[in-house]
C-alpha cells in the first residue's frame, strides 16, 4: 500500500469519475493528493470522501490563472510536485453541422488549452523523476458518431505527449496518455442518458466491446497509478488505452 508512499500528486477533475477513482487510489498508495473542479460542492464532497491526506482547489483549467493558483497552493503545502494527471474534460455529442461555435470552443478551451497550460505551469514545480499522465480518449483515434469536436480536442493530447516526453526527457519526467474507452461514470447522465436508458444504453455498449461491458472507473485508475509509479519507469510518450478491446473492432 506504498507505491506512490510520500509522493504528492495534482488530478485535475477529481471530485468526480475516473478522477476521483485515481485520487482515492493514489491516496490509499500513499500519496498526498490535490484535486482540482469547477463545482465547490463537489470538491468539498471529494475531499470529505479520499480523505485526510486530499484537499482541493476550485477554478476552471481553461483559465490559466486558475493553474497558477495551484502551483502557489502545492509549492506553500508541499514544496514541489511528483504526478499530475491533467484529467478534467467535457463532452458534448453532436452532429458536425450542429456544433456550434460555442460547444466547440468550450471543448477545446477545457479538453485541450487546459491541459496545455496547465502543464506548462506545473512543469517547473515536478520533481525530477515525476510524471505526468493525460487523460485522453479512444475517440481520438476511432469514428464516433457526434464526437468530431470531443475527438479533435483529445487527439491534441497525444501530440501534447510526445512533444513533452522529449523536451522533459533530462529531468526524466515521464509523460504518457491514458485514453479510456466508454467508463460507467456520472457523465452519462451528463451526455443526456436518462436513467431509464441506462440499460439499453449500457447492452449497446457492451456489443462494441470484445470484453463485453464497460469499464469501472476504478479500473481506469489502476492503469492511472502504473503510469504514475515507478511499475512503469521506463515508459514515456505512449497511449495506453483502457478500453476493453473496443478500438480493435
Amino acid at each position: 500500500m506504498d507505491t506512490l508512499k510520500n509522493k504528492v500528486a495534482v488530478i485535475t477533475g477529481g471530485a468526480s469519475g475516473i478522477g476521483l477513482a485515481s485520487a482515492k487510489l493514489f491516496v490509499e498508495q500513499g500519496a498526498n493528493v490535490i484535486v482540482t473542479g469547477r463545482r465547490p460542492d463537489a470538491v468539498k464532497a471529494a475531499v470529505a470522501d479520499i480523505g485526510p491526506r486530499a484537499f482541493g482547489i476550485v477554478g476552471d483549467v481553461a483559465d490559466p490563472g486558475h493553474h497558477e493558483a495551484v502551483v502557489d497552493a502545492v509549492r506553500e503545502r508541499f514544496g514541489g510536485l511528483d504526478v499530475y494527471m491533467a484529467n478534467a474534460g467535457i463532452n458534448t455529442i453532436t452532429p458536425s453541422p450542429l456544433v456550434s461555435e460555442d460547444e466547440y470552443d468550450a471543448q477545446f478551451a477545457v479538453n485541450t488549452r487546459g491541459v496545455f497550460f496547465g502543464v506548462q505551469k506545473v512543469e517547473p514545480l515536478l520533481r525530477d523523476g515525476g510524471a505526468i499522465i493525460l487523460t485522453g480518449s479512444i475517440a481520438a483515434g476511432k469514428a464516433l458518431d457526434g464526437h468530431a469536436a470531443y475527438a479533435g480536442s483529445k487527439a491534441a493530447l497525444g501530440a501534447f505527449a510526445r512533444v513533452w516526453a522529449i523536451e522533459l526527457r533530462e529531468r526524466r519526467i515521464r509523460v504518457n496518455l491514458l485514453s479510456p474507452g466508454p467508463t460507467d461514470t456520472a457523465i452519462l447522465e451528463k451526455l443526456g442518458v436518462p436513467p431509464e436508458q441506462r440499460p439499453a444504453f449500457e447492452a449497446g455498449m457492451a456489443a462494441r466491446i470484445p470484453l463485453g461491458r464497460m469499464a469501472r472507473p476504478d479500473e481506469t485508475a489502476k492503469a492511472a497509478l502504473f503510469l504514475a509509479s515507478d511499475a512503469s519507469s521506463f515508459i514515456t510518450g505512449i497511449d495506453l488505452k483502457v478500453d476493453g478491446g473496443m478500438t480493435l473492432l
